[in-house]
């Protein structure tokens, strides 16, 4: 292991999980992902937890559940970690385990490299924005979206509470992502056009692909990955290509790199999912959960300007 992913999780460990021996932890892995699964259980154990590597076979998509055993395992533990190539974030499996009192993270698509290097990031400050800026989606009726790429889309947030992600899995029942730093939140719907450059799970588009969203649901999908994305989605019925999440990335340390878990971190970004919305405060259950990451993006939240063209302003 090397000495920065070593000191990334010890990081993981310490800030964002506040680990204590004999705790029960539970390292979800799959074969891609199978050596950095490895590290963290062994960095558990040596902070004295009893912990346990389960492997599993690659889900079809984010948001796809996990086989039974491995669910079941989610509900006997006190702390989590998937380090999985597709994300457990938006599955009933892991929403049961944090209703039962576990803490945890998911890390869908986490690589060594960017362990180490996102988790770098400047905890404080990062915490200062997203707590900021999910205070406003919590308070506000409405976002508005627009870039100079033809992004123009509009957000009804009546009723639906900001959530933050800044790393700190310490109390009973608290889940996040890691690396962290996002502000988001369930839209109750959506209506506009989106250009998105960076799409789960195919990665950096050649040229922005518009999406067209209609009463809250994606309609069309115009671009390189276009139609592969819509076809994913649509694959669902109506919930797949339900309009999720809008987050506001929050981590200086993230850069674009196609991988999703870090691209919708950015800093000066913003994400969009379709799918599942139901463990982040939505009512949507289906088997799917694939964010879109707006590049340069100006965002306004109930009136104020958060983001101008790409440029923190809040």
């Amino acid at each position: 292991m090397s000495e920065d992913l070593d000191r990334a999780l010890q990081t993981v460990m310490e800030r964002c999980l506040d680990l204590r021996a004999g705790e029960n932890v539970l390292v979800i892995g799959d074969p891609r992902s199978r050596e950095l699964a490895e590290a963290m259980r062994d960095m558990a154990a040596r902070y004295g937890a009893d912990a346990v590597l389960a492997l599993m076979d690659e889900r079809e998509n984010d948001g796809t559940e996990p086989p039974p055993p491995i669910a079941a395992a989610l509900t006997a533990c006190d702390v989590y970690l998937a380090p999985t190539s597709r994300s457990l974030s938006h599955t009933r499996a892991r929403k049961a385990s944090n209703d039962l009192g576990s803490r945890g993270a998911t890390l869908p698509g986490a690589t060594a490299e960017m362990i180490a290097r996102v988790m770098s990031v400047d905890f404080a400050a990062m915490k200062e924005k997203t707590l900021a800026v999910t205070e406003l989606l919590t308070g506000a009726e409405e976002a508005r979206v627009t870039c100079a790429r033809g992004s123009d889309m509009r957000f009804d947030l009546t009723g639906r509470r900001g959530m933050a992600d800044i790393g700190e899995m310490t109390r009973s029942g608290t889940f996040g992502n890691l690396p962290a730093g996002e502000g988001f939140i369930a839209p109750l719907s959506g209506e506009g056009e989106l250009a998105a450059s960076s799409l789960a799970p195919m990665g950096i588009s050649p040229e922005p692909v518009l999406l067209t969203v209609q009463d809250g649901h994606l309609t069309a999908a115009n671009g390189p990955l276009g139609p592969e994305f819509w076809e994913r989605l649509s694959a669902h019925g109506p919930n797949g290509t339900n309009v999720a999440e809008l987050g506001v990335g929050t981590n200086d340390a993230a850069t674009l790199t196609g991988n999703i878990l870090e691209d919708e971190k950015i800093l000066g970004t913003i994400h969009v999912a379709f799918g599942a919305s139901m463990g982040i405060g939505g009512t949507v259950s289906v088997p799917i959960h694939l964010d879109v990451v707006v590049l340069e993006p100006t965002l306004e939240i109930g009136g104020t300007r958060v983001l101008d063209a790409g440029r923190w302003v809040l």
